[in-house]
């Protein structure tokens, strides 16, 4: 496992200023092995809702939690959500005896009950797999073609690799979204999940899914807000002004994670991936995700118009409009939409990031940047 002393500090730095922190992620991406770092979390505080042991503890989770000391973890949380309003009441305690550390693998807007219970009592952090400053720059190609879920990228072979992925896929369509409600058949849901690779870096339309799927467009919405409600899939929301201009007002659908995407794409190789018609889109996504991962913006958005002009990426933060687009080219150059995306969005500056090496200008406000270079990624000998 690779040291991620970042995402450790992030934890820690939260707990010291809130009683409740919610480490939210995708299923399998790290939490629990973060969380078990932590030098307070021994196990007789470390509660899994998953154990049928650990959920007989709290059958009474007033009289089971009140007792604790220090650090308390409860892993997939999402599973008793019932447990939220007993955490208010312990997190309002003075003098403040325990500190609650969620781990969970659904969104507030699925985890709807802590957000009411625990108001002004709970930080929420996101956590995802590996990201390219954790891996190293070495390890780039690697990193985007199995995605950063720890045991696909740090399987010894592209064979392990793929193996974990088609049983993490099936995993979370037979168990994990009919939990939350979902009644497609397992099989049925993986197609629906296989046509979303082929939207990855498009507009959304629910016409062709739901007729495909034999469904209603409200079906398939809700679906998709369900994959996106359990870290796996990101729908970045389109930004519009009063412009005078017909604007795009759908979202965007990318696979928050690429390994996922090129397995239900049919990509097994790194040849497969050069030679498939998704890697420009499949490489956007890619960046995207690191980009958005490292800078954490306050908000994020896309922004298109019916008569071309696009921006891939529109970041709003500490009072500055940043805009990004992501090329996959040697060399990108200024395109006409860059110059009225910097004009139509009043844009600070613009950066093209893309995966080369050098840094240069192609106007005053607009950069093109390697990505590592955005990302500030090491370098790293690999074991």
């Amino acid at each position: 496992m690779l040291d991620r002393k970042d995402q450790l500090s992030r934890i820690r730095k939260a707990l010291a200023r809130s009683p409740a922190v919610a480490l939210l992620g995708p299923r399998q991406c790290g939490k629990t092995t973060l969380a078990r770092c932590l030098e307070t979390a021994g196990d007789s505080n470390y509660l899994d809702l998953e154990n049928p042991t650990h959920l007989a503890r709290l059958e009474q989770p007033m009289l089971a939690l009140e007792g604790l000391r220090g650090l308390v973890v409860i892993d997939e949380v999402q599973r008793h959500p019932d447990l939220f309003p007993v955490l208010r009441v312990l997190c309002d305690r003075k003098p403040l005896r325990a500190r609650f550390l969620l781990l969970g693998s659904a969104s507030p807007e699925l985890l709807r009950q802590s957000s009411e219970s625990l108001a002004g009592r709970l930080e929420i952090l996101t956590l995802s797999g590996f990201g390219l400053d954790e891996v190293g720059v070495e390890s780039l190609d690697k990193h985007w073609r199995r995605g950063g879920f720890p045991r696909s990228f740090l399987a010894r072979s592209e064979a392990d690799s793929l193996a974990w992925r088609e049983n993490f896929i099936r995993t979370v369509a037979e168990r994990d979204l009919p939990q939350l409600g979902v009644t497609l058949p397992a099989p049925a849901l993986i197609r629906f999940w296989t046509m979303l690779a082929h939207y990855h870096g498009q507009i959304w339309n629910a016409a062709e899914p739901a007729r495909s799927l034999g469904v209603n467009e409200t079906t398939v919405r809700r679906y998709l807000d369900l994959l996106t409600g359990v870290y796996l899939v990101r729908q970045l929301q389109p930004w519009y002004e009063n412009l005078g201009k017909r604007q795009v007002k759908s979202p965007k659908i990318y696979f928050r994670d690429t390994g996922l995407l090129h397995l239900l794409l049919g990509i097994r190789t790194a040849s497969d991936l050069m030679n498939n018609p998704k890697l420009g889109a499949s490489w956007e996504g890619y960046a995207m995700e690191a980009v958005l991962g490292k800078i954490r913006p306050a908000e994020a958005y896309f922004w298109s118009t019916h008569n071309g002009a696009e921006l891939d990426l529109l970041l709003f933060q500490s009072g500055k409009r940043i805009g990004v687009e992501f090329k996959r080219a040697d060399a990108p150059t200024l395109t006409a939409s860059m110059r009225i995306a910097m004009k139509d969005l009043s844009l600070d500056r613009l950066w093209v990031a893309y995966p080369g090496k050098t840094r240069y200008h192609l106007t005053e406000k607009i950069e093109a940047i390697p990505l590592t270079d955005l990302l500030g990624a090491p370098s790293r000998a690999r074991p």
